[in-house]
Parts: C-alpha cells; structure tokens; sequence
C-alpha cells in the first residue's frame, strides 16, 4: 500500500480550504483518510497553515509521498528541511546539534521573510487607503469649487441685469427729462 500525503478539499464554492492528510493513494481525494496532519487556508494573504511538524516528519521518514502541492506546503513550513538534515544525521554528515542550529537559522530567516511580507502588504493596503482619501478630497474640492463658481457667476450675472435694468431706466428717464426741457424753453 502506497501512502500519499496530500490535501482533501473543503469549504463552500469559490472559497476552498483543505485539510492536509495522509491517506492511501488510492482512496478518493475527499474520502477515508488515515491521519490528519493539518490544514491550509490558501483564502487569506499570505496564507494560512496549520501542521503538526512532528506527525508530518514521522510520515515522510515512514515513506509517505507528498503531492506536489502538499511538498509546496511542507516545504515553506520547513518539514522538507528537516528531513534533509535529519537524513544527513543519519548518513553521518554532521552530528544533530548541527543540524538543529542550521534549522534554527533557516527558520529565523524564514520568519523574517514572512513579517516582511505582512509588514508590505499593511503598508501598502494603508498607502491604497489614502490614495483613496486624497482622490475623494480633490473631488470635493473640485465640487467646491464649482459651486462657488457657479454661485458667483449667478450673482454676477443679477448684478448686471439690475445695472442694464437702472440704465433702461435712466436712458428712458434721460429723453423725457429733455423733452420736458424744450417744452419749457
């Protein structure tokens, strides 16, 4: 019997998660399992993974195979590291300590990667956020300013209508005034 550890795909349509199990490889993807080792949320960013090292690094050392995706997974947690190392253990590369300081190292830097990550994807969703602040700004602005504009023209244009109303008046005044002038005279 061949053992596979591989993902077994739940949740809702368009918003999958999958549990990591070991299961024989000719069982169905979504059916008997012998063991669950974990979970993998790919929905948040970055994605979220739930392993039990220890049961995962006891299944590959017992000759469990990984599916691609699933030695992705493995991989980014650091498992498919271990086992390198406990096999060079074995061969006689370098003694244990060695190996626990090397894995040690490696996984510092991979936590600093993924702070790293979290940290750009903050700052750029805040950097987003008040481009969109900044956008909706120049656009009430730009309404102000209409407004103001139109408002100003509006008294503008009341303004010259009551200066040709007072001239109409006063050019209609102006010859009835002569007239009455010369009749006198």
């Amino acid at each position: 019997m061949s053992v596979k550890i591989r993902l077994a795909r739940h949740g809702r349509k368009r918003n999958a998660f999958y549990h990591i199990v070991v299961a024989d490889s000719r069982s169905p993807r979504d059916g008997k399992y012998i063991e669950r080792i974990g979970s993998y949320n790919p929905n948040t960013n970055p994605a979220t993974i739930n392993l039990d090292f220890d049961k995962a690094i006891n299944w590959l050392g017992n000759g469990a195979q990984p599916t691609d995706t699933a030695r992705a997974i493995l991989s980014y947690e650091g498992v498919m590291m271990k086992k390198h190392l406990l096999e060079g253990v074995k061969k006689g590369a370098f003694d244990e300590a060695a190996a626990e300081t090397k894995f040690e190292a490696w996984k510092k830097e991979k936590e600093a990667k993924i702070n790293a990550k979290k940290e750009g994807l903050s700052k750029t969703a805040e950097e987003a956020a008040k481009a969109v602040f900044d956008a909706e700004a120049k656009i009430s602005s730009d309404r102000l300013e209409a407004i103001v504009k139109k408002a100003t023209d509006a008294e503008a244009a009341v303004k010259a209508e009551e200066a040709a109303a007072k001239a109409e008046k006063e050019a209609a005044a102006a010859p009835a005034a002569e007239g009455s002038k010369e009749t006198e005279a």
